[in-house]
């Protein structure tokens, strides 16, 4: 079956995680600088949150240029990722509220770890599907990134629950830098499989 459909879903459904995630943030409780700074770690988390949601949609995106149809283990499996997107309004807001405190820290890193291993189930389900997986695993690499955001999700919790809950906070945060920079060869494979399109 196509692939549009599907991803016009994911595009929605993500879109509307990041707006609830924003909707969380209430607006200060006063005109003064003050109420302002009391919102800071509010603010932080959603920041966090955002650019994990747009940082997966980036390699969605990215992943899903390296196939043209689809089955219904994709399906199901893009289903699991976004259902696990959808719990991070719920944990941002309560990390907001209690930044240093284990339980909540706990069930933002247990979200974080959900979304990645639905994520890694939903690659490998591309990587089985596709007609030709020498040229996906040559071009996508994301399947050993994952395997390394996973291990970096467990650490944070063992940190986070041996040292100080905020370790899971600060491990997930340099988890997600690594998934920022795109991968440049799967870039120019896609640039160039567009330039042939164009030109048939």
């Amino acid at each position: 079956m196509s692939k549009s459909r599907l991803e016009a879903f994911s595009d929605g459904v993500m879109a509307i995680v990041i707006t609830i995630l924003v909707l969380s943030i209430h607006s200060p409780n006063s005109n003064t600088i003050h109420s302002l700074v009391d919102l800071r770690h509010k603010i932080l988390v959603y920041a966090l949150s955002f650019f994990m949601v747009a940082t997966y949609w980036n390699n969605h995106h990215y992943m899903f240029g390296l196939v043209k149809v689809i089955n219904g283990r994709i399906l199901w499996a893009n289903h699991l990722f976004l259902f696990s997107l959808t719990f991070l309004p719920f944990v941002t807001e309560w990390v907001g509220d209690y930044i240093t405190s284990f339980v909540p820290e706990l069930a933002y890193g247990i979200v974080s770890l959900f979304v990645n291993l639905s994520f890694f189930n939903l690659s490998w389900q591309l990587y089985l599907k596709d007609e030709d997986t020498k040229k996906f695993r040559r071009e996508n690499r994301s399947l050993k990134k994952i395997v390394i955001s996973v291990g970096l999700n467990l650490l944070a919790l063992l940190l986070g629950w041996l040292v100080h809950p905020l370790f899971i906070l600060i491990i997930n945060t340099i988890n997600y830098v690594l998934w920022i920079v795109p991968n440049k060869r799967l870039e120019e494979y896609l640039r160039l499989n567009e330039k042939d399109e164009l030109e048939k």
